[in-house]
């Protein structure tokens, strides 16, 4: 079993920036990537970045590239997304999730396990 627990979501300013933790437990040896996916309402979720454990290779989402990094602190299993450059349209509910599947990227179905989600909230 692996439990995954999301922190750092809040309200921010346009153009303000947030950091993200998502913190493993349990079985977190076995996980190969870990990803930040987002939902805002009357959306899908949508797959947001990733980062595989073995490498550290990343993905982005084009609407991210360039405002967003992801991170990981092996010792801690916890992976981190930097925000900057907020904009509304950044407004959801953020999850970390985890795979054991090494080339897992953007994809939900690739991941089994999530977080509760955390709530970020770019408004003035």
């Amino acid at each position: 079993q692996v439990q995954l627990v999301e922190l750092g979501g809040g309200l921010v300013q346009p153009g303000g920036s947030l950091t993200l933790s998502c913190t493993a437990s349990g079985f977190a040896s076995n996980l190969n990537v870990f990803g930040w996916f987002r939902q805002a309402p009357g959306k899908e979720r949508e797959g947001v970045s990733s980062i595989r454990k073995l490498d550290g290779s990343t993905n982005y989402a084009d609407s991210v590239k360039g405002r967003f990094t992801i991170s990981r602190d092996d010792a801690k299993n916890t992976v981190y997304l930097q925000m900057n450059s907020l904009s509304p349209e950044d407004t959801a509910l953020y999850y970390c999730a985890a795979s054991h599947f090494t080339f897992a990227r953007l994809a939900s179905t690739s991941y089994a396990w999530w977080g509760q989600g955390t709530q970020v909230t770019v408004s003035s």
